[in-house]
């Protein structure tokens, strides 16, 4: 799946955090009748916390420590509409520079691959 990387001030990054989580599913305040209405609403249904997204903190990247770094993958058309959600929600939101962008998605899947390989050492 294709992969794309944000970032944001730290100040954000609560907001940032609270967006990515919130599946409006899964709320329990929401009565029968939104529930049924957010089927129909393009925006609502731009969920994360159905994505594979990371949230990392630019100082354990090696970054800024001001900045906060949002990895994101998922289909195309899920980038699309989530990179608009994003803008729209999160005043300092900006995607990386494709060498950035890069740098950071190798790193992450080198992270990813070597926690696996340590669980299988674990559970093998």
């Amino acid at each position: 799946m294709p992969a794309r990387v944000y970032s944001c001030k730290a100040q954000d990054a609560q907001a940032l955090k609270k967006l990515l989580e919130y599946d409006p599913y899964l709320d329990k305040s929401l009565g029968e009748a939104q529930l049924a209405s957010l089927k129909d609403d393009p925006k609502a249904n731009v969920i994360f916390a159905r994505q594979d997204y990371q949230l990392k903190e630019g100082i354990s990247l090696g970054l800024d420590r001001d900045t906060y770094y949002l990895y994101l993958s998922a289909v195309e058309d899920f980038l699309e509409n989530g990179e608009k959600k994003l803008k729209e929600s999160i005043s300092s939101i900006r995607r990386v520079e494709p060498e950035l962008e890069k740098k950071i998605i190798t790193a992450l899947e080198g992270e990813r691959k070597e926690s696996e390989e340590g669980l299988g050492l674990i559970f093998g």
